[in-house]
């Protein structure tokens, strides 16, 4: 292993590593909280921004001292980037199953792109060149326009319905456990945030499906305008009957999914 590799691994084995993570990590429990806020103020009709990361990231940018606090978004989202990267270059070598370790390293590669998007929308509304909305119509339409774009865009749809599949089914099976600690899982305070950790990922992933279901839509329909981002699949559950009832109980498992960000940050395990 040469002098580079191994200074990369000892950095994402760190300690230093373990307080950038649990920073990032309240950053991201932050928005959540925000977006499921947003998200009941849907429900009751009293939307001020989109219910998603961008409108979570205008709204905090509109609070007292907001700017600093969306800056600090952006910092903990590239930190969990930095976490991510690393464990897809170094990560996982204790699998002795190759196929299972690249698994989980492109698992990681795919979470530090999501992280990066959260912190560059966090950097353009810090910089007040950044949008509240949540719309994805015009990258729809440019895939469209591509040789084979409804295959495309279907794929994409059916790739968002399953990464919400899974999110689901780890809460399902509260395979999140794996991120607590032993003391983030003992006594009553661990068996809130397992509650918390389960109610939080089903409805994520429940809100990701149905974002993903849009992008299908829009792929058999041929029409961009179909598709959507997370506020228009929020949006698309309050149409439906007892929409409100449906909506809310996404917010609050949304914003317990913000809740669980903060308990692992305190337990990590990793």
């Amino acid at each position: 292993m040469n002098a580079p590799t191994r200074s990369a691994e000892q950095a994402n084995n760190s300690e230093w590593m373990d307080h950038a993570i649990r920073a990032g990590l309240v950053a991201y429990g932050v928005v959540h909280l925000l977006v499921g806020w947003l998200a009941l103020q849907l429900a009751f009709g009293e939307k001020e921004d989109s219910a998603s990361n961008s409108g979570a990231l205008h709204y905090l940018a509109q609070q007292p001292m907001g700017g600093v606090l969306v800056w600090l978004i952006a910092v903990g989202m590239f930190l969990l980037v930095l976490w991510r990267l690393l464990e897809f270059a170094f990560g996982y070598r204790e699998e002795s199953d190759d196929t299972k370790r690249w698994r989980k390293r492109l698992t990681a590669l795919f979470k530090a792109v999501i992280y990066g998007v959260i912190g560059w929308s966090a950097v353009k509304t810090a910089t007040g060149s950044g949008g509240s909305g949540g719309g994805t119509d015009s990258t729809t339409s440019k895939l469209m326009d591509l040789p084979g774009g409804q295959l495309i865009v279907g794929a994409v749809g059916l790739a968002i319905i399953g990464y919400g599949g899974s999110l689901v089914y780890r809460g399902w099976t509260e395979k999140f456990r794996e991120h607590l600690d032993a003391q983030g899982q003992a006594g009553k305070d661990g068996s809130v945030y397992v509650k918390l950790g389960k109610v939080g990922y089903i409805a994520k992933g429940v809100a990701i499906a149905i974002v993903g279901g849009l992008f299908c839509y829009a792929a058999i329909t041929h029409d961009p305008k179909k598709s959507g981002g997370l506020d228009q699949a929020l949006q698309t559950v309050l149409e439906q009957p007892f929409g409100q009832v449906l909506l809310t109980a996404i917010a609050l498992g949304i914003a317990s999914y913000g809740a669980f960000c903060f308990a692992r940050a305190k337990h990590l395990s990793r």
